[in-house]
């Protein structure tokens, strides 16, 4: 594949430091040098080549772009709504015409598949349309409560908000916050993971194209000083993260112990509770793609699977379709050489425990690719509930089969892990599917869908240790994150007679 970092768009966002492109960030409307003497490699993981630099950003960039967002709010937090989100139609317009290029950059950048990355984009597009409606949304609400008494409530943008995204959806994610963030009339200052830099970088000028004034978005590049900074920085109002769950109790803390208002969206041990009746085609290739889409890098992987009584004629076809899914073909790579080594190591562990690979994904080389980073499908049955690879978010392509006699075997052992992110059941009876529904602990549920992904305007968040803090993150409920309701009551005619509402 071509290299996309070249083109000109991404181009001004960049300079050469001994071949290597080295990026910038962003604020007030202008790419300008980080503070910092300290730069990360950025690599294609698909070939393992070192394609940029990051700078890892320091306390003053990270000043910068909050004395920058908070000049720009009085002005935009001012614009009408209804004037705030034309930009935003002009952005989704721009990222539709722009599907090609924000895909390949994806797939550069993260390791996916083309297929995947298309759908990634797409799904920030659809959460970008949902931004749109945003007027229809907020228009607040108004009663008459006593004669001649009205009470009000109107929404007011919270402030300057602060976004940390991860490595595995370099577009979809930064999505999930900016538009409804922006179009509520609120500043941002988005830190992408600094494993996937660039797609970050083509949303800022595709906004700025649309026509958003400057200052009201900015990027600040970097690790774990840049995120200490956002969260401790007294001119941010409100942060959100999406990374593992052990980061982000760690961001959670840190940002409400200064007194910001926080949703920290964590990781995931997401379990497919499997039953004898379950349609044998349609269980297969959805737990199949479930486990081996994007990698497994995902928190809505299905990384357990609960096989109740005898189901072997689902796992039989279940292992024929985990060969189908080749590296390099139809499965991308994973994001580093890091990853990989972990990810390998929880397989052996759990043979070495007893466990048997059915599908081995092990020491995994694409011809023509082989300085990438691949792990294939791997399925591994007779998985113990007390090995770590059933406790452990692995995120990878790999899927522990435990086996259980009853449904609340099954959901003793859903119930019992400390995430809450996805639960799917597969089964042909309604009343099986219900029981499940309202037993499992975890806030996004599946019947018969590997990845019980809401669309939107329904909201995407998790329960227990896949999220801390209140509100969802997409969707209506993120209405209530990223504005602040103010109350009002009204009394004009003092003839009206006068009650305790009054």
């Amino acid at each position: 594949m071509s290299t996309i970092i070249d083109a000109q768009p991404i181009a001004v966002a960049t300079k050469r430091s001994n071949d290597v492109r080295v990026l910038m960030n962003y604020i007030n409307g202008s790419w300008v040098d980080s503070a910092t003497s300290e730069y990360a490699p950025v690599m294609n993981p698909s070939i393992g080549q070192h394609i940029a630099n990051v700078p890892l950003s320091v306390r003053s960039d990270v000043d910068a772009a909050v004395r920058a967002a908070r000049a720009a709010f009085p002005a935009w937090s001012s614009t009408p709504i209804k004037e705030r989100v034309q930009i935003f139609f002009r952005y989704k317009r721009l990222m539709e015409e722009h599907l090609q290029e924000l895909a390949a950059l994806v797939r550069e950048e993260n390791g996916k598949t083309m297929s995947e990355a298309f759908a990634e984009v797409e799904k920030a597009i659809e959460v970008t349309e949902f931004a749109c409606s945003m007027p229809q949304l907020t228009t607040g609400e108004i009663l008459e409560v006593s004669k001649g008494v009205e009470c009000r409530i109107d929404r007011y943008p919270v402030g300057v908000v602060a976004s940390i995204t991860p490595f595995n959806f370099p577009n979809m994610v930064p999505n999930w916050t900016i538009p409804n963030a922006l179009v509520l009339g609120n500043t941002m200052i988005l830190k992408p993971s600094e494993l996937v830099p660039l797609s970050s970088i083509r949303i800022a000028e595709l906004l700025k194209e649309a026509g958003l004034p400057d200052g009201v978005f900015n990027i600040v590049h970097g690790s774990q000083e840049a995120v200490e900074a956002l969260c401790d920085h007294p001119g941010i109002d409100a942060l959100t993260f999406v990374g593992s769950t052990r980061v982000a109790k760690l961001v959670y803390a840190r940002a409400t112990s200064h007194f910001k208002r926080a949703l920290c969206l964590g990781g995931a041990k997401n379990h497919l509770i499997v039953l004898p009746d379950a349609h044998e085609e349609m269980a297969a290739s959805n737990i199949a793609a479930s486990m081996s889409g994007c990698a497994g890098q995902r928190c809505m992987a299905a990384s357990a699977m609960v096989a109740v009584g005898n189901v072997d004629h689902i796992i039989r076809r279940l292992c024929e379709e985990a060969k189908k899914i080749v590296p390099g073909k139809n499965l991308g790579a994973v994001i580093s050489k890091k990853a990989k080594e972990r990810i390998e190591r929880y397989i052996t562990e759990a043979e070495q425990q007893g466990a048997r690979v059915l599908v081995d994904g092990r020491n995994w080389i694409v011809e023509g690719k082989e300085g990438g980073f691949y792990v294939g499908p791997t399925l591994i049955d007779g998985v113990r509930p007390d090995m770590r690879i059933a406790q452990e978010e692995v995120f990878g392509p790999v899927l522990a089969i435990m086996r259980v006699n009853t449904v609340d075997e099954a959901l003793k052992i859903e119930n019992s892990n400390p995430y809450g992110n996805a639960a799917s059941v597969f089964t042909q009876s309604g009343g099986a599917a219900r029981y499940v529904i309202e037993r499992a602990s975890a806030g996004m549920i599946g019947v018969n869908i590997g990845v019980p992904v809401p669309r939107e305007p329904f909201s995407f968040g998790g329960w227990n240790e896949s999220k801390f803090g209140a509100c969802d993150i997409t969707g209506k409920s993120s209405i209530e994150f990223f504005t602040k309701p103010k109350k009002t009551t009204i009394k004009w005619n003092p003839e009206s007679k006068v009650n305790w509402m009054s």
